[in-house]
C-alpha cells in the first residue's frame, strides 16, 4: 500500500493515497463484521475509497474506529483524536489531528462554471479573476467543503454561510476564510495544495 504523501502540519497528519488496481483491501480485516455487510452493497469504486481511508487510519491508530454521527459526522471511536475524510476516486485521505480539522480534494472540472452562482457570495463574484477561473472556483469549492466538515454549524449553503478571502493561485498557502450567520462569524486558514489534476484544501486553525 504505497502511499501518495503524508503530511505534518502543526498537530495535525495528514494520509493520501491514490488507488492502483494492484492494491490489495482486505475488508475482514479493516472493518468489524457489523459494518461489512453495509460496504458490501456500495459500488465497486465507494467500496475501495471506504476501505482505502480505513486501511490509512490503521497504519497510524489500529485500534480505532470510525463511527458517524446522525449528521454523517464521522469521528474515532476512542475519541481521542479528531478527523476528517476526503474521497473521490481513485483519491482517498485522511487527516487526525487534535483539533477540529476538514480536508477535501476536487477535481479541475469546467463544469464548476455552471454553478459558481449556487455557492459563490457576493463579494467572492466580485474578486473573482477571469483568468483561470476553473481554478479558482475549484480551489474555493475545496476549502468550502472543507469547512463545512470542520464547523459544527452544518449549514448547508455554501453561498449564505461560507466566504473565502481573495487569494491568488501563486500563493495557496494561507487563505481566509470563515463560516458565519447573523450571530457569528468564525474565521479560519486554509492551505490549498495543487495535486495532480484537482486541488487538496486543509482547513484547521482558527485566527480569531
Amino acid at each position: 500500500m504505497p502511499l501518495y504523501q503524508e503530511l505534518s502540519l502543526q498537530d495535525t497528519t495528514i494520509l493520501i493515497w491514490k488507488y492502483d488496481e494492484t492494491d490489495v483491501l482486505n475488508m475482514e480485516k479493516l472493518l468489524p463484521p457489523e459494518q461489512r455487510e453495509r460496504v458490501n452493497a456500495m459500488h465497486p469504486k465507494k467500496q475501495c475509497e471506504h476501505l482505502m481511508v480505513r486501511q490509512m487510519l490503521k497504519l497510524k491508530l489500529p485500534q480505532h474506529q470510525i463511527v458517524y454521527e446522525d449528521n454523517g459526522q464521522p469521528r474515532l471511536s476512542p475519541e481521542d483524536f479528531k478527523i476528517s475524510i476526503t474521497h473521490s476516486f481513485p483519491w482517498a485521505a485522511v487527516a487526525i489531528a487534535t483539533q477540529n480539522i476538514g480536508i477535501d480534494w476536487e477535481k479541475i472540472q469546467p463544469k464548476i462554471l455552471n454553478i459558481k452562482h449556487k455557492f459563490l457570495t457576493d463579494r467572492e463574484q466580485e474578486w473573482l479573476p477571469s483568468d483561470r477561473e476553473t481554478e479558482y472556483l475549484t480551489v474555493i469549492w475545496a476549502i468550502k467543503e472543507a469547512l463545512y466538515k470542520l464547523h459544527s454549524s452544518k449549514y448547508w449553503s455554501l453561498k449564505k454561510h461560507y466566504e473565502v478571502e481573495p487569494f491568488s493561485l501563486n500563493n495557496l498557502s494561507s487563505i481566509q476564510c470563515c463560516v458565519f450567520d447573523e450571530q457569528f462569524t468564525d474565521v479560519y486558514t486554509a492551505k490549498v495544495s495543487p495535486m495532480e489534476d484537482g486541488y487538496f484544501a486543509v482547513v484547521g486553525y482558527i485566527t480569531h
